[in-house]
């Protein structure tokens, strides 16, 4: 008997060279004019979008972005300073411990590489806190280094056109990646505009909620539509919650040390959040992540070290 493969496992049913030509133009066209995509923002730039914009919407990064780069100009500039003012200068964007670890890349960049963002995937994916997707954006929209970019949108995006399905996996395969190799363009420079063109049409366009099939510039060559745009099969979809939940509580709790010019007294965190046991788990939390310094005299502080 034949065994069976996922749809992500097949060869895609359209030819990649037919997809180029129309999501490159179409984002040429369309791309939104996005600091970390000017010339300007340099490497430097373009890795601490990619920090900021993982799990959160462009419209709440490029704020913080903006002010973290008028302070921070340098990866140097950053390590100069204290963890716990990367974690204040965050603000609430969310998922916090992505500040300490841009911090740690930043001391990594000034100790191994002279200030400069490495332009060698190698060298990029060793730095702390960089994982294989970050690894490939920087190389890839930083210095046009040929990588397959797999954020959420560009994976819906290859779902959907290539493999004809409505939804990925809820994490990215073995597949998924295979897929994202066989459709890169052999150029570098098409392939880095390839990644930024699949990421913008699955942000813009092929969205998760609503895709616009009237604005896609490969809706005639769409898998998923030609068909029918069949129901999603796989495991349900996890919506994210926040109200009551362990987060809101550790947002508030660093709300309180963002907020403050000094260390703060246990009664002041205590406010915060009614709920004891909630309360002190949370805190316990953002302690063992490195977010929060308990002191000798009961006093919480952001991280100085």
């Amino acid at each position: 008997m034949t065994a069976m493969t996922s749809p992500s496992a097949q060869t895609p049913p359209v030819a990649a060279s037919s997809l180029h030509t129309p999501v490159i133009g179409w984002f040429e066209q369309h791309a939104r004019d996005l600091p970390w995509r000017r010339p300007e923002a340099g490497a430097w730039g373009v890795m601490v979008s990619e920090f900021m914009l993982q799990q959160t919407p462009v419209n709440r990064v490029l704020p913080v972005y903006e002010q973290w780069l008028a302070r921070w100009p340098r990866p140097a500039d950053l390590a100069a300073e204290a963890p716990g003012e990367a974690v204040r200068a965050w603000g609430r964007l969310g998922y916090p411990r992505r500040a300490l670890r841009l911090h740690g890349a930043a001391q990594a960049i000034t100790e191994r590489h002279g200030g400069d963002v490495p332009s060698e995937h190698a060298q990029l994916l060793a730095l702390p806190g960089i994982g294989e997707y970050t690894a490939a954006a920087v190389a890839s929209f930083a210095y046009g280094q040929r990588h397959a970019v797999l954020d959420t949108n560009v994976r819906r995006v290859f779902a959907r056109a290539a493999t004809g399905v409505q939804y990925p996996p809820n994490a990215t395969t073995a597949a998924e990646r295979k897929l994202a190799r066989a459709l890169l363009p052999e150029e570098d420079e098409r392939a880095a505009k390839w990644a930024a063109a699949t990421m913008e049409l699955g942000a813009l366009v092929c969205t998760a909620r609503n895709e616009n099939c009237d604005r896609c510039p490969i809706a005639a060559r769409c898998s998923w539509r030609l068909a029918g745009k069949p129901a999603h099969e796989g495991p349900p979809r996890k919506g994210q919650t926040y109200a009551g939940t362990d987060r809101q509580v550790r947002g508030r709790l660093l709300a309180v040390l963002r907020d403050a010019v000094a260390p703060v007294p246990q009664a002041a965190l205590d406010a915060v959040w009614e709920e004891p046991v909630q309360r002190a788990r949370a805190l316990d939390g953002l302690v063992a992540d490195g977010l929060v310094e308990p002191l000798a005299d009961g006093r919480y502080r952001l991280p100085m070290t």
